[in-house]
């Protein structure tokens, strides 16, 4: 974790970087073998891969602005991020776009992959244990509409129907989630439609992979199904999912009563995939069996909910645990709508997963703020509004001028003060937001004329 300065570890090793909240990040010996921070041909040159990558990530911290508004915004008030320079030093490094757009098309698209999934790795290790002193993660699908470019459109098909092909291409993300305090770890990204589509239970089978250790995964319903289950577990991972009541009809049948109270009922059961999972999954070994726990628990509400689970806690402990799992619902909302994420501006595949990697890592800083003000106003991090902590990182560190390490410092812990207040209300129950598709109006038509074609009457006949 980013410590504030207070604490009682030396400033200049927390600061190295002295400029960006990856200075500890950056201080991570993988990174040095995975980027470059002087790859310049010669001293004229000032867009290295590190400033690149920063300014990806500035572009999202910024809510996806303009390559103009990064280029300015650098120029103005992060110049102490570019290296030794003539142009840096006298003040008159130009702020035209097209040096830093060829960097971005210049840097690796493996290095900022590797980058972004050890930045990621990196801060998640540093998230306390917070259930049977393991860490908690939680997995769930959503979508992004990118740009309607021929080669984006080849790469993710658009969604057609009877009528044709629609407009935008459409990608899925699995994403997924430190419960904690909402830091995700870099999403898998694959085509929704088309002869390579995918599906979330295949990408939650790949990114179960990509977790830490020991982990807990939790998912709703979708994920509910032998094939992530057993993934899970062979990753090492145990797990927490809900099931669909016609699948825990299916399994009750089969299951062994070892628990029963009021409110709940708990089931031994030997889970083994059905004939169906088996066709749709060839891969799963010939003997492939979990034991697991299947509950059922009455809601306040009076529907039940129905979980399975590898871990041997009890119905009540396991289904309060499970309530955190809308948690992820917030955390996609703060990637995607808050920080715009769904609106990348790249036309290229190669590019949209550049910024999407950018995304993710700005979308990791905020909450790694927001963990520290959260530990100075003594809550829990997801007590504090992320968007307001934003504005905190935007107003505090990005908007600011900083030539020494003392001026950065002070910054820094105007921002941490600034973000702790942040507190979002306390309310009787959380807020309910019903999901509504908002269609949106395809730009061949925001500017066309009606060209309607006036009907002339007809010439009145000759008199006779």
């Amino acid at each position: 974790m980013i410590a504030p300065p207070s604490l009682p570890d030396s400033p200049e090793e927390q600061f190295v970087a002295a400029r960006t909240l990856l200075s500890e990040i950056l201080r991570v010996p993988q990174i040095e073998a995975i980027v470059d921070f002087d790859d310049r041909p010669n001293t004229k040159m000032v867009y290295t891969q590190a400033v690149t990558i920063w300014l990806l990530i500035l572009q999202r911290l910024r809510g996806g602005a303009s390559l103009q508004t990064v280029v300015s915004e650098a120029v103005e008030h992060q110049a102490d991020l570019f290296p030794d320079n003539k142009r840096v030093h006298e003040g008159t490094l130009g702020e035209n776009t097209s040096s830093f757009s060829a960097a971005r098309k210049r840097l690796p698209l493996d290095a900022i992959e590797r980058f972004s999934r050890c930045v990621c790795d990196h801060l998640g290790r540093t998230v306390e244990p917070v259930f049977d002193d393991r860490r908690v993660f939680i997995i769930d699908g959503t979508t992004i509409t990118l740009p309607p470019t021929p080669v984006l459109k080849k790469a993710f098909p658009p969604a057609t129907n009877q009528l044709g092909e629609t407009v935008w291409p459409v990608a899925m993300l699995m994403v997924a989630a430190e419960m904690q305090t909402g830091c995700i770890l870099v999403p898998k990204i694959d085509p929704m439609y088309g002869p390579n589509n995918s599906s979330e239970a295949k990408q939650a089978r790949e990114i179960v992979g990509d977790l830490p250790s020991r982990s807990i995964v939790l998912a709703d319903s979708c994920f509910g199904i032998f094939s992530v289950a057993h993934h899970t577990r062979a990753a090492g991972h145990d797990f927490l999912f809900r099931l669909s009541m016609l699948r825990l009809k299916a399994h009750r049948k089969k299951a062994e009563l070892i628990d029963q109270g009021e409110g709940y009922k708990s089931c031994r059961l030997t889970w083994r995939p059905s004939a169906k999972e088996r066709n749709t999954n060839p891969d799963l070994p010939a003997d492939a069996s979990l034991d697991v726990f299947l509950h059922e628990v009455e809601l306040e509400d009076g529907a039940t909910l129905a979980l399975v689970t590898s871990m041997s806690f009890d119905a009540l402990c396991l289904a309060e645990l499970y309530r955190r799992r809308y948690d992820i619902e917030f955390d996609i909302r703060d990637l995607k709508v808050t920080m715009d994420t769904e609106n990348l501006r790249a036309k290229s595949v190669e590019m949209v997963m550049k910024e999407l990697m950018g995304s993710v890592i700005a979308y990791n800083l905020v909450s790694q703020l927001r963990r520290g003000a959260a530990k100075l106003a003594r809550v829990e991090p997801r007590r504090l509004s992320f968007t307001g902590v934003w504005v905190s990182f935007q107003v505090q560190l990005l908007g600011r001028s900083c030539e020494t390490f003392e001026q950065w410092s002070k910054a820094f812990t105007k921002a941490l003060v600034s973000a702790s207040k942040r507190r979002l209300p306390n309310r009787k129950s959380p807020r309910s937001y019903p999901r509504v598709a908002h269609p949106r109006r395809a730009k061949t038509t925001k500017f066309q004329k009606s060209l309607r074609k006036k009907t002339k009457s007809p010439d009145p006949p000759p008199p006779e």
